[in-house]
């Protein structure tokens, strides 16, 4: 049996000082095809040295109050992530207890 394939595509038109100006991603498995985003983060775990190699980029006309919603929907997603990968659920409940915190502290719920 042929594996599957699926491509993720990133683009990334930067101004003449390397600072991005749009982002654009294409997931055509998951429908979707040249969409904006205003930040992104991406995170890859090398087995080989254990690390993990990271590009976070985010548009020069990104609103900082977005910002701050996108870090804590990250958290809140990477604590749901954990829990998932690891079924531990009692560092799952620590973790959504610090996004909880993140949003009270950023005002986030108001």
């Amino acid at each position: 049996m042929a594996s599957i394939k699926s491509k993720i595509e990133l683009n990334v038109e930067l101004d003449e000082n390397r600072v991005p100006e749009t982002l654009h991603w294409t997931a055509e498995d998951g429908g979707i095809t040249n969409q904006e985003a205003k930040a992104m983060m991406l995170s890859v775990w090398d087995s080989k040295t254990q690390e993990m190699l990271r590009i976070d980029l985010w548009t020069k006309d990104m609103p900082v109050d977005e910002m701050k919603v996108f870090f804590h929907q990250t958290l809140v997603a990477m604590s749901n992530t954990f829990n998932r990968a690891t079924q531990d659920e009692k560092m799952t409940a620590t973790m959504k207890d610090f996004c909880d915190y993140f949003a009270e502290k950023l005002e986030l719920n108001k």
